[in-house]
């Protein structure tokens, strides 16, 4: 056996001795007192060793590219993030004892920049973020490294038809709920990696269960949902870290959605804030984008007189937003005022009232 594949081989158990270390993640419900009869549970993806829903991504795309042959001791691995998979990453770079390269915008927060530091990696800022991609094959070309490329291998790394994956999570810890069969799964997209695991999952499990994906206001995901165009392209990219992109990336599978809402960056936030007081912890703000997607699925229900279980992703941990989304100045000098939406949602959630058709584009 060659040094490279005998390398491999240990890293391989490296990581999945990690795996079996780790416990699985919560499943916390929330009630909604304005729709009697539906059920919403946030699946708590912070609770991971990195602090988000980017730890499975990571651990499936670091696998895949060792059993591809792809990874070699002592060569350093490149991503471009913006921030959450970067993080993780960085932990399961040091776990193998290789340099970790993370391509993020100049915008990322700092407490993400620290975290990936913290890890053992190093970042390397882009102030056009729509150039990361690009400035990750250059590094990984001249330091011989490989550049792990998250936005177009996160559908296909990860098994879709169980080993734990986060769909089969999801059943089996809602067995012995009231409706055990959720109605609806609700993700945002980041590289689409995650709604192409739901939606492949309940397919393949025959489960009635429909997929919403919530977009951020600045990305393209919606768009190409609706038109079919792949070649849509945004100059700037998403203020919703970890979700949104201004092109469409190779893991988005549209096919498998069922339904698709953009949410206006200033209500995720709203709803973000609303979620971690009910919560009694931060959150990050696509979880909050995630809280406007159940809203919608649930009023879809409501008027169609369904009841039933809605579960959404809670993806990260607002600690790291901390000098961001939960700084009011930071808010404030981003023209961001949002009491009255905060109070929009508090109506939706607790008396059932419609969020606002003239904010949202919704395809449900």
């Amino acid at each position: 056996m060659s040094d490279n594949r005998q390398w491999a081989r240990e890293a391989i158990r490296i990581i999945e001795a990690d795996f079996q270390r780790s416990a699985d993640t919560h499943l916390i419900p929330l009630s909604l007192p304005g729709f009697p009869g539906i059920e919403l549970y946030f699946k708590d993806e912070s609770s991971h060793p990195t602090g988000s829903l980017k730890h499975r991504l990571a651990r499936s795309l670091f696998l895949y590219a060792l059993c591809n042959g792809w990874l070699k001791p002592g060569a350093p691995v490149i991503e471009a993030s913006s921030g959450s998979t970067a993080i993780s990453e960085a932990y399961f770079a040091r776990l193998l004892g290789v340099p970790f390269i993370a391509v993020v915008p100049a915008s990322t927060s700092k407490e993400k920049i620290a975290q990936i530091a913290f890890h053992g990696g190093q970042t390397h800022l882009v102030n056009d973020p729509t150039q990361i991609y690009a400035e990750s094959e250059r590094l990984a070309r001249e330091h011989d490294g490989h550049f792990i490329d998250q936005f177009t291998y996160a559908e296909r790394a990860t098994d879709w038809r169980a080993n734990n994956n986060i769909a089969e999570s999801i059943f089996q810890q809602m067995r012995f709920e009231k409706h055990p069969e959720p109605s609806w799964l609700i993700s945002s997209p980041g590289t689409g990696g995650t709604t192409a695991t739901l939606g492949r999952y309940v397919r393949y499990r025959q489960h009635s269960t429909r997929v919403l994906c919530a977009d951020a206001e600045r990305s393209v995901f919606f768009d190409y949902y609706q038109s079919g165009d792949a070649s849509l392209r945004l100059d700037h990219g998403s203020r919703i870290e970890g979700i949104g992109r201004p092109r469409v990336e190779a893991s988005f599978l549209p096919k498998v959605i069922d339904a698709m809402v953009k949410v206006p960056d200033a209500l995720s936030l709203a709803a973000m804030h609303y979620l971690a007081e009910r919560l009694g912890r931060h959150v990050g703000g696509s979880s909050g984008t995630n809280l406007i997607g159940a809203l919608m699925a649930a009023q879809q229900m409501a008027a169609a007189g369904e009841t039933g279980s809605i579960v959404a992703i809670l993806c990260d941990s607002g600690e790291r937003y901390a000098t961001t989304y939960y700084d009011q100045k930071w808010l404030k000098a981003q023209g961001y005022e949002l009491s009255g939406l905060i109070a929009v949602v508090a109506a939706s959630v607790e008396r059932g009232v419609a969020l606002p058709a003239s904010v949202l584009r919704a395809n449900i």
